[in-house]
């Protein structure tokens, strides 16, 4: 059978109330229609749940057995209610990876798919992304996935963005209006932090061959630029996309032979999935198609192993 809530209640207020009248009168129905909803109930259960007395109701053994299930029943019935009836909470969208500027990519899928509810907030990486996912605290991640122990993650690639060497103006290589990865064994890779936070330009360093400087802390933008720039034999990386006011006495110049791409990932719990996941992978794709993101020519173009993987 499937309990009847109208008849859980009743029994409920008069096991609170121990009294059918008092009862009655705080669910605003008739003593006898009260009764009526409490005989149904025990007719339906084969069972006594009240001793009716003179002076005041008892329960049985077999309703004490049900008074808190009968409870629990009803909050889940009001729990229902409340999320048909209030608004859906907006679904929370983890972003890292700010030296590169997530945002520019979320902003602009979110803009294409205006009946989405998301709200974007900061993460200082995938590790606490991942955190706040097994927490049940965002519904979802952006920035750059790689391997590392992060077995509860789920991820898909949803962007490949190119990018272009920054480095001194006065160095011969800025001389070229294109350079070669290899070009930049030549230069030290400047790092905003530690290699071990920085995947990407640590694949890249080793795979052509780049010495790096790494960096202490990262302090932002202006501070990596401010380090390339008094380094003479100084470079870095960033997406060609990254919208960028070029310092005196630096140059940006875009890199191919092969070209660089920097993989852009959504991640998300992979045993309990937010409801919000399939349409925020559903307008990734959607942009991702219009803006041709996916783009990626194994003769042309380079990718960490691990990314190339992940495209299969």
């Amino acid at each position: 059978m499937d309990p009847d809530l109208g008849q859980l209640r009743a029994f409920v207020t008069v096991a609170d109330q121990r009294h059918f009248g008092r009862a009655a009168q705080q669910l605003a129905i008739s003593q006898q229609a009260l009764s009526k909803r409490i005989a149904r109930l025990e007719q339906e259960l084969d069972t006594r749940l009240l001793d009716r007395g003179p002076a005041a109701v008892r329960l049985t053994a077999t309703g004490e057995r049900l008074l808190d299930p009968a409870r629990t029943a009803l909050a889940a019935g009001q729990a229902a209610l409340a999320a048909v009836r209030r608004p859906a909470e907006p679904a929370r969208l983890d972003v890292w990876g700010h030296l590169f500027e997530p945002l520019r990519t979320v902003r602009e899928v979110l803009a294409a798919a205006p009946e989405s509810t998301i709200e974007v907030g900061p993460a200082r990486d995938l590790a606490a992304v991942a955190a706040a996912l097994d927490r049940g605290e965002s519904a979802a991640g952006f920035g750059r996935h790689h391997t590392g122990p992060d077995g509860q993650l789920a991820h898909r690639l949803v962007r490949l963005e190119p990018v272009d060497a920054v480095l001194p103006a006065a160095h011969p290589l800025a001389r070229a209006e294109t350079l070669r990865p290899a070009d930049l064994a030549a230069l030290r890779l400047v790092l905003p932090a530690d290699p071990a936070r920085l995947d990407f330009l640590a694949r890249f360093a080793e795979r052509f061959a780049v010495p790096l400087l790494p960096g202490d802390a990262n302090l932002g933008l202006d501070h990596l630029l401010e380090r390339v720039r008094t380094v003479p034999d100084g470079c870095t990386l960033l997406p060609a996309e990254l919208p960028l006011a070029v310092p005196p006495g630096l140059v940006v110049r875009p890199l191919a032979d092969p070209v660089p791409l920097y993989a852009w990932s959504l991640v998300w719990h992979r045993e309990r999935p937010h409801p919000a996941v399939p349409a925020l992978l559903r307008a990734f794709a959607d942009r991702g198609r219009d803006r041709r993101w996916l783009e990626y020519r194994p003769g042309r173009d380079w990718l960490p192993e691990t990314d190339v993987r992940d495209l299969a």
